[in-house]
């Protein structure tokens, strides 16, 4: 992999980054928030099956 064109995709995006709103902070760290309950809890259901059978 070449360096130069890799540099320059990297600067192409650094210049469309922007800092989310408020609003969009919020509801990103909401989504995140209730993705890792979900997953935890799929954690502990399945913990809790297993403990049960053996």
């Amino acid at each position: 992999m070449e360096i130069k064109p890799f540099i320059d995709k990297c600067v192409r995006v650094w210049k469309l980054l922007k800092k989310p709103s408020k609003n969009e902070f919020v509801t990103i760290s909401k989504i995140s928030a209730l993705g890792i309950l979900v997953i935890g809890l799929l954690g502990f259901v399945i913990s809790i099956i297993i403990n049960l059978f053996i």
